[in-house]
């Protein structure tokens, strides 16, 4: 029997092979659901690498409402590490891709081109995006050579071959959205080696702000990785013993902590406001982001975009996937003061992320206004239907391993019909940390752990909600435009590999 990667671990799961964790070096950390993967090199001294920033991506031609790019994924060797070479399978060959800079209501077209060695699904994550583009996990694009190292259960998808044209109308608010690989029972591998990268869309009344802009609005792509000695990405694989694989189920947290494809980089300041588009994009680190010496992160946007007012946070819980917009106003720090990003869910080298260095003092013109955009929340409406969604580790037939409502991913299988254009109260129940994510609407938050209100970090228009450990989150949902086969799935990307997917359909 040829095995997927997916049937392989539930196999070495069910064995009791995932026990032996101490025999394989692995340790849990705190807040954490996974396991440290620790790096065979030595690790680089931190903040020495200055910050680089992703390159916005050009179209290759626009039109009255449309604007057409393509984009190559390949293979190229980076220096991620100083004086070692890293080879990513990257967007345009880049360690994050390419940031897409877009305006709400205009059309983007995005000619995918596959040169690597393995099939490929684009999914851009928070999208209001037509199934077809939406990446379904087994709508492949096969490489142009045909030459595929995995095995795949085809059922159920829409092949191509070389390239594929994804449409994003982008009919939604001003956010920072995401795009990464969806492919089924291999996602987490692919994006570890770099298939992910940065889609921003602006519109008139985020223009209109007064916030800070151009070289002051920064984007932070944080992902955790583990390296080789020769600088190349540690990842678990059945080729490295039995049970390796398998005793990463909860999720890999790799020791270097990157930032924009950096390790612990550096970035001067001035002493003035700066913007920061945070994205966590580690398949399974979560980071509690606070400023030494402390100052508030104030958040005036989530996944969905702007906040109806700002909000001041000592430290940020940022859960994989998810995005927050925040001011740090480096005015309150005298030129010369070194400033450190901390991860306080880590007390090892990856509680810290990078650092800033305040120098010269400018004039600042921008301001945080009291109201930041028309965002209300919206009022549970009478008579909502009510569904819920239980992310837990469980046998589904011979599937031992993670499940949503005790059933392993199934693509023939539809776990719900929901109507468009009327709301949905879900009801997300969990066993361990699991961030959710729901496929083609944002989503408020309405109850926590039994408290009926939102957590701290849980305000706005959300697309992932970051889960606690036995606890229970309502949600308001309505999807609008688009009929179709979407996704719920866990955001830990090893538990979505090991199938904790759902699918259901818009009608």
């Amino acid at each position: 029997m040829t095995l997927s990667r997916r049937t392989f671990l539930a196999v070495a799961g069910g064995t009791g092979i995932a026990a032996t964790l101490t025999g394989c070096g692995l340790e849990a950390s705190p807040g954490q659901t996974a396991e440290l993967l620790r790096s065979e090199t030595p690790l680089p001294d931190p903040f020495k690498v200055p910050l680089p920033i992703p390159p916005v991506k050009k179209p290759i031609r626009t039109d009255s409402n449309t604007d057409y790019y393509r984009v190559v994924q390949k293979k190229a060797s980076l220096e991620i590490l100083p004086g070692l070479r890293s080879e990513v399978q990257g967007y345009d060959g880049l360690f994050p891709g390419p940031t897409f800079d877009t305006r709400s209501g205009r059309t983007i077209v995005v000619e995918q081109v596959n040169q690597l060695e393995v099939p490929t699904v684009v999914h851009l994550h928070g999208g209001h995006t037509p199934a077809a583009s939406d990446g379904w996990p087994l709508d492949l694009l096969n490489p142009i050579s045909g030459h595929d190292h995995g095995h795949m259960d085809m059922s159920g998808g829409d092949q191509k071959t070389g390239s594929r044209t994804y449409t994003y109308p982008n009919t939604q608010r001003a956010a920072a959205l995401w795009y990464h690989d969806h492919r089924m029972d291999y996602t987490a591998p692919q994006v570890y080696r770099g298939l992910f990268g940065l889609h921003l869309i602006r519109d008139d009344e985020e223009d209109a702000l007064p916030l800070p802009r151009d070289e002051r609005e920064i984007p932070l792509v944080i992902a955790d990785r583990a390296f080789a000695a020769d600088g190349s990405f540690r990842y678990p694989a059945a080729k490295d013993g039995p049970g390796v694989e398998s005793a990463y189920m909860e999720g890999v947290i790799g020791d270097v902590v990157l930032v924009n494809g950096a390790p612990w980089p550096s970035l001067e300041v001035k002493a003035a406001r700066y913007r920061f588009r945070i994205l966590n994009a580690s398949n399974a680190r979560r980071y509690e982001l606070a400023l030494d010496p402390g100052r508030p992160l104030i958040q005036i946007g989530s996944d969905g975009g702007l906040l109806g007012v700002p909000i001041e946070h000592d430290s940020l819980v940022v859960a994989p996937a998810e995005r927050f917009d925040v001011i740090v106003d480096f005015s309150k720090y005298q030129p010369g003061t070194e400033v450190t990003l901390l991860n306080k869910l880590a007390k090892d080298r990856t509680g810290q992320v990078m650092r800033f260095r305040v120098t010269g003092r400018i004039t600042d013109d921008t301001t945080i206004p009291a109201k930041l955009s028309s965002y209300a929340e919206v009022p549970e409406p009478a008579g909502v239907v009510r569904r819920k969604w239980a992310f837990r580790r469980g046998n589904a037939g011979d599937h031992i391993g993670w499940t949503i409502n005790g059933k392993a991913f199934d693509p023939k299988v539809m776990q719900a019909e929901v109507k468009l254009d009327q709301y949905e109260v879900w009801s997300f129940v969990t066993d361990v940390h699991h961030p959710v994510h729901v496929h083609l609407a944002p989503f408020q938050v309405l109850s926590r752990g039994g408290k009926k209100k939102p957590g701290p970090y849980d305000h706005g228009w959300k697309d992932t909600v970051d889960i606690q450990p036995a606890e229970v989150v309502e949600v308001l949902v309505k999807f609008t435009a688009h009929k179709g086969k979407y996704l719920i799935h866990c955001h830990n990307l090893e538990h979505e590999d090991m199938a904790m997917m759902a699918a259901f359909r818009t009608t």
